[in-house]
């Protein structure tokens, strides 16, 4: 597999980043890490919780410290939605592994993303999915090295795609 160290995944919140992560790492033989399960278990509160707390701009903050301190190789590392805000988390990204975007259309994203507050989504009070989704998608775009549209695949179909595309 012509890949770096790690393989990142990037996309909007319910996409898939997770569920496709820990199939992937099972099929290739890589770790798993889900950068939210890291945050949460670092600050002991739920992503909900510490924007809450501490607003989001603190909380962006709290990931990307988090995101640039990984030092790990050979894992599927699923990121929250919100990495892209933070040019340095992304490019320490892009060093230590080879980022795939999990694209989907707005539409289907509004069908599976309802409870943005439980969920712990990084958005401003004033914005909606819709915003964003637009705000969002050319980060993505931007720093991804790999682009996989999951509108009409299964998660299982997404890793095969994806196994593919390293190859």
């Amino acid at each position: 597999m012509k890949t770096k160290k790690n393989i990142t995944l990037i996309g909007m919140p319910a996409v898939g980043k997770s569920t496709v992560g820990n199939l992937l790492a099972q099929k290739i033989g890589f770790d798993f890490l889900d950068s939210d399960d890291l945050i949460q278990s670092k600050e002991q509160k739920s992503l909900s919780r510490i924007i809450f707390d501490n607003g989001l701009d603190r909380f962006l903050q709290i990931e990307e410290s988090h995101i640039v301190s990984l030092t790990c190789s050979n894992h599927v590392i699923a990121t929250g939605g919100s990495v892209v805000y933070s040019q340095k988390a992304m490019e320490h990204l892009s060093n230590i592994s080879t980022i795939i975007y999990l694209a989907i259309d707005l539409y289907r994203l509004l069908t599976r993303l309802c409870d943005i507050t439980s969920r712990g989504v990084a958005i401003r009070p004033e914005k909606n999915i819709e915003d964003l989704y637009k705000e969002r998608s050319p980060l993505y775009d931007k720093y991804c090295d790999i682009k996989i549209d999951c509108d009409t695949m299964t998660a299982k179909q997404v890793v095969k795609k994806a196994i593919k595309y390293l190859s």
